[in-house]
């Protein structure tokens, strides 16, 4: 057993978040950035790989952000900084970038920023200005929290308003329409300049929720309700574990998952496999299962997981907007719910990993009503339901778990819904 406090990762406060960036910003460029925007992590409440596929998902955002202290340029230069990379600036130019494995590729972390400028002009926005930005952010990396997300989005409201496109409005009164178009550039930018075949989640929550809300996406056509969320009210927390496993979704199983779920489709006879309902499922899975193919048993479990996801998040919406309290049956009912969710993306689709296992059969047995992977998987982070005075008890059951099973030890945050995307103000100008 281990004595020592679970580990959480702290969110910056606003100020501490505004004056991190605009002192990298003065340090390496020597000047006043035009502000500081910053754009939060997501987490899925459930609806995990169903973005792609047209159905839905619950996410909320973060009050872990990433923050871009940034400032327009009059030529079409790009230089980036963080605190990682601030003896080498990352310069490069909108005339020359282009997309991953093409001469003008942009490497790493700048790709999900510079991207966001070569998405827009492809959108339309020709000759944007160059800027210099310096990016400090909380998001965890490599956590399944929408690291890369927060990036795209964090640069997407910089971009909008220092270029004048007038497309995100602010996060008090957000222009929900021009943000969707954010979203759609910023999934190309993902796409297209890292590489990853991503759905529209992440971007999604980054930029469309609202605090104290998660939002039920409709990823066919874009569509969003807010889902009152507020758990504090009812004595409940959501405990975020970041597994520590290593998490990527470039190195082919995200995309391979998709592949399947695209094959299946056009066995189907469908555009997507949101298409199916509940109710015709079974019928599907016995066409999928007489194709002569040797991929027949994958695409069986692929699409039972995906459609089955589906009715879960559409289910769970309806808990949550009835109105009624989140106690007694109606909580256990959420529980099983997300449970169930991890059964699916652990057998039908794959996804899961030891220490994702590990680390939700801990936060059920310590007392968790649900618990779940979240994210693409294959690493990354869990969620579980708990009560509010709970949250280090299961956080110590699950450190525990991990050291009895020889895991790293696990990271946790508290997950409150929190604002989109937006600007903060930048801190008071430093007399030299």
């Amino acid at each position: 057993m281990t004595n020592d406090a679970p580990v959480f990762a702290p969110a910056l406060s606003p100020q501490e978040g505004t004056e991190a960036a605009t002192a990298l910003f003065r340090e390496v460029f020597e000047a006043e950035p035009d502000g500081v925007w910053y754009a939060p992590g997501r987490v899925n409440i459930i609806g995990e790989h169903t973005d792609y596929n047209g159905g839905l998902a619950l996410p909320i955002a973060l009050p872990h952000r990433a923050h871009l202290a940034l400032r327009r340029r009059e030529d079409r230069v790009v230089r980036l900084v963080s605190p990682q990379t601030r003896e080498k600036v990352d310069v490069m130019d909108l005339d020359t970038i282009g997309p991953k494995g093409t001469p003008g590729e942009v490497a790493h972390w700048a790709s999900y920023i510079a991207g966001v400028a070569w998405s827009l002009e492809r959108d339309g926005f020709e000759n944007l200005p160059g800027f210099d930005a310096a990016l400090v952010s909380c998001v965890p990396l490599g956590g399944g929290l929408s690291s890369s997300a927060a990036l795209e989005c964090s640069a997407a409201v910089a971009i909008d308003e220092v270029a004048h496109l007038g497309l995100a409005g602010t996060a008090q009164e957000p222009d929900d329409a021009g943000r969707a178009r954010l979203v759609t550039n910023c999934v190309r930018t993902e796409n297209e300049m890292a590489g990853a075949p991503t759905g529209g989640m992440d971007q999604s929550a980054s930029l469309r929720c609202r605090e104290g809300h998660a939002l039920e996406l409709d990823c066919r056509d874009g569509s969003v309700t807010h889902v009152p969320f507020d758990l504090a009210a009812e004595g409940l927390a959501l405990l975020v574990i970041d597994t520590k496993a290593k998490h990527s979704l470039d190195d082919g199983q995200y995309g391979a998952r998709r592949a399947a779920c695209e094959r299946a489709a056009e066995i189907l006879g469908v555009e997507l496999l949101a298409d199916i309902a509940i109710e015709d499922l079974p019928g599907a899975l016995e066409r999928l299962a007489a194709t002569d193919g040797d991929d027949a048993d994958e695409l069986v479990k692929r699409t039972r997981h995906v459609v089955t996801e589906i009715d879960r998040t559409r289910r769970l919406v309806a808990l949550l907007q009835d109105g009624q309290p989140l106690r007694g049956e109606k909580l256990s009912e959420a529980g099983r719910l997300m449970d169930a969710s991890h059964e699916s993306l652990r057998v039908d689709y794959e996804c899961t990993c030891p220490e994702l296992d590990v680390a939700v059969e801990a936060a059920r047995a310590a007392g968790a009503h649900g618990a779940r992977m979240t994210g693409g998987g294959f690493g990354g982070s869990a969620i579980a339901l708990v009560d509010a005075d709970a949250v280090h008890d299961v956080a110590r059951a699950v450190a525990e778990a991990y050291q009895r099973e020889g895991f790293n030890p696990p990271a946790f945050l508290d997950a409150v819904p929190a604002a989109p995307a937006g600007r903060l103000a930048c801190a008071a100008p430093t007399h030299r």
